[in-house]
């Protein structure tokens, strides 16, 4: 009987161990999880508004050949339909931006609104809006948007960079980060005293944050940026993993460090700006989701994580479009209030597990 037992126990810690060396199928239920998610975060926000189109609607349409009304097809594709692209493509942006800014600085709670690299992207659109440059978000304005964004985004990031070569303290870098953002807030509010009503009013109405205002051209010119650099640091994940697991090792796996922290830095700008050109400056999603999507799937392989954290920044912004359309309806809440809500108390639960 005790030899019955023992060949028991030892097989079920040969499955346990087998399990425990092959996490696939966990992976596999966790992305099937986040892709449910999305399909369902997507149809809650195409049926959710003030007007009337619900589910029953969607499948006349759909499956019965319904014709939409001029009011139905207005609000489907000229509000709801882009309003939900752009929150998927944004929340995708910026967490990967946050993600490539953890590994470079090998630090867990940067993001590009804690390094000053979103205030310095607004910095510079607001030369556009406050200047006498003559622009709004017109198509053919678009281009210049994002260009003054990205340098505004490289410009802090090169300052921090500056400072962080001086001190490798932690504290030290985010305080840095955050007196960065204030500066370049204090310039954006300065050119505000001496600007027209009308675009102060433009800069204060795009500086809250929001997809609201994202039209079908954006979301092309946001395509072109995001996808080419998502699919860029997927290509990397072999070089990010050597890049973690230390500057030595990576060397001696023939990966160049300076010309791969250019890159990182370029691609987590580029997203960056790309996200507050035309959404305007949104908190705490980069520093949020990557933490997230590392608990969810107990993994630090790029291959796994890059991938899992575009699904989970998708329904991270699509869930606090959602609560920021419908909490308070019709009143629209700033889409930075509803992440920041989401997205401080995990920062504070990571500081705090850090310290113990």
């Amino acid at each position: 009987m005790t030899s019955t037992s023992t060949k028991k126990s030892s097989d079920a810690m040969t499955k346990t161990s087998h399990i425990k060396r092959n996490p696939k199928k966990g992976y596999t239920l966790a992305f099937l999880f986040l892709l449910s998610l999305l399909g369902g975060l997507v149809l809650l926000n195409l049926v959710s508004g003030s007007v009337d189109l619900g589910l029953g609607d969607l499948y006349e349409v759909l499956f019965q050949g319904r014709a939409l009304s001029r009011l139905e097809y207005n609000v489907l594709y000229k509000i709801r339909l882009p309003r939900i692209i752009s929150a998927i493509l944004f929340g995708m942006a910026l967490s990967v931006s946050g993600f490539l800014l953890q590994t470079f600085f090998r630090n867990p709670i940067v993001g590009p609104s804690v390094l000053g690299i979103t205030s310095g992207a607004r910095l510079f659109v607001g030369l556009i809006i406050l200047g006498n440059f003559g622009l709004g978000l017109q198509v053919q304005s678009l281009g210049l948007f994002f260009v003054f964004s990205m340098v505004g985004s490289l410009l802090a990031m090169v300052l921090v960079l500056i400072f962080a070569k001086r001190s490798k303290s932690l504290s030290t870098l985010v305080v840095i980060g955050i007196m960065i953002g204030y500066i370049a807030t204090a310039i954006t509010n300065f050119m505000m005293t001496f600007s027209d009503e009308h675009k102060i009013a433009g800069l204060t109405m795009w500086g809250l944050g929001s997809f609201s205002g994202v039209n079908w051209d954006m979301i092309r010119v946001s395509l072109i940026i995001i996808i080419p650099s998502i699919i860029m640091t997927f290509l990397s994940a072999k070089s990010l993993q050597a890049f973690l697991l230390g500057e030595s090792y990576a060397m001696t796996m023939g990966l160049d460090i300076k010309k791969f922290r250019f890159r990182l830095i370029i691609l987590s700008s580029c997203l960056t700006a790309c996200v507050t050109a035309f959404a305007g400056p949104i908190s705490f999603v980069g520093i949020a989701v990557p933490h997230i999507s590392r608990i969810l799937f107990k993994s630090a392989n790029p291959k796994i994580l890059v991938p899992a954290i575009c699904l989970t920044g998708a329904n991270f912004c699509l869930l606090s479009d959602y609560l920021a359309r419908t909490l308070f309806a019709p009143i629209e809440l700033n889409i930075s209030v509803i992440t920041s809500l989401i997205g401080a108390p995990i920062v504070i639960y990571l500081m705090t597990r850090r310290t113990r």
